[in-house]
Order: C-alpha cells, then sequence, then structure tokens
C-alpha cells in the first residue's frame, strides 16, 4: 500500500471544497454579506495574528466545538449551520480539512479561504494582534514565511 502524504490527503478533499481567495472575499465583505470568519490554527498562532472578529477554534478541537454538550461547545458556530463560514488557517491547508469536516456535520454554506491568513496579508486585508491592534502587513510578511528548521528538512537519504 502507497503511503499517502498530508499534501495528497490536502489534494484528495479539495475538490470537494469551495475555495476562494483574499479578494473574492473582500467582495463579499463590501457587498454586506454576513461572514463568520472560523480561525482554525493554534492558540499562539490566532494570538499573534488574526481577522478582526473572527471566531477561534482550533483544528484539534473542531469537531466538538460544532456541537453541544461539550466542554468545547462554542455557541455561535453550533447555532451558525445556515451561516456562510469561510474558514481560515496560515496557508489554506487546515482550512481544506475544516471546510470537509463543517460540510460533513452539516454546515451548508462553507468556504476555504485558498491562500490562508499568508495571502490575506499579502493583499494587504487588515489583520489584528491579541489587544486588538492592527498589524503591520510588514510584520505579518515575516511572521507568515515559511521558517523550516534544518532538522525538518527531509534528509537527502530518505525513503519517506
Amino acid at each position: 500500500m502507497k503511503r499517502v502524504t498530508y499534501k495528497d490527503l490536502v489534494a484528495q478533499i479539495a475538490p470537494q471544497i469551495n475555495e476562494c481567495f483574499p479578494w473574492d472575499v473582500e467582495e463579499r465583505m463590501d457587498a454586506g454579506e454576513d461572514l463568520l470568519f472560523l480561525d482554525v490554527r493554534e492558540n499562539q498562532e490566532y494570538d499573534t495574528m488574526h481577522i478582526e472578529d473572527s471566531l477561534h477554534v482550533p483544528r484539534g478541537i473542531l469537531e466538538t466545538a460544532v456541537e453541544w454538550d461539550h466542554e468545547e461547545t462554542e455557541p455561535e458556530l453550533v447555532e451558525a449551520r445556515d451561516r456562510q463560514i469561510v474558514v481560515v488557517c496560515r496557508s489554506g491547508s487546515r482550512s481544506i480539512f475544516a471546510a470537509h469536516t463543517l460540510l460533513q456535520m452539516g454546515f451548508k454554506h462553507v468556504t476555504s479561504l485558498k491562500t490562508g491568513l499568508r495571502g490575506w496579508n499579502e493583499y494587504d486585508l487588515p489583520l489584528v494582534d491579541m489587544e486588538g491592534n492592527k498589524v503591520d502587513p510588514e510584520l505579518g510578511d515575516r511572521y507568515f514565511a515559511n521558517k523550516l528548521l534544518d532538522y525538518q528538512r527531509r534528509p537527502v537519504d530518505a525513503r519517506y
């Protein structure tokens, strides 16, 4: 059996998900659509910078956050099954998985931000820090840049 990679999984799921670019979302906001931004990044990522008024639910607790009677329950999200939801993450991959999960769990209008917050920032749409202060886009560029460490890179002789 062939080993499946993270990129393979994203590629398998992506065709089933509506994706949009930051400029598409900007048009929807300008048209007055009531969008719920769902940020599925980890706590420290969200605290560093995020879309103002976005709802933060880390990907790891999404399934319980969308239902009543769990410690992770997020009432706004439980009641959002008919709302327009834009799922965001750093680069647009985790949001694919989260959007897929939401659709499986009965959410009707789910879109994944194709470029993630990296593209959002590059398009100069606003981000805020945990105190609600606007984040300089140049700081965002540095934050969202790839930062692979040497030990995280595939060894030349790796078979996996």
